[in-house]
């Protein structure tokens, strides 16, 4: 690790220092020109004639944020071969498992009936 020298502190604090107190007084140099010597008010003198979008913008950046956090949701929640409906997904286990042999073809027929009659 690398020791700083109490000459590289003393330079970073004393530059923190005069930037942070010369900030304000940069700011104030910069003052309204209809009104010189005082400084810019608020939001530079335009006064409030924006602030009535302000809450129509965040109205549309929830927006945004919910209908992605919403499309994420889905489409992480889709894995491979998702139907997006059940009784298909049920279909299609019942034949997988027929397939297989866990079933007959006697239980097999019923509940494809079963499952059609739900739909």
């Amino acid at each position: 690790m690398k020791h700083l020298s109490i000459t590289t502190v003393t330079a970073g604090i004393a530059a923190l220092i005069v930037g942070t107190l010369g900030l304000p007084a940069a700011i104030w140099a910069q003052g309204s020109p209809e009104r010189p010597g005082v400084p810019w008010g608020m939001m530079h003198d335009w006064g409030t004639g924006g602030f009535w979008l302000m809450p129509l913008v965040m109205l549309a950046w929830f927006a945004v944020l919910v209908a992605v956090i919403i499309l994420l949701v889905r489409w992480l929640g889709a894995g491979p071969g998702h139907s997006g409906t059940s009784s298909h997904t049920a279909r299609n286990i019942l034949d997988e498992r027929y397939a297989r042999g866990d079933i007959d073809q006697k239980e097999y027929l019923q509940r494809k009936k079963d499952i059609e009659d739900d739909s």
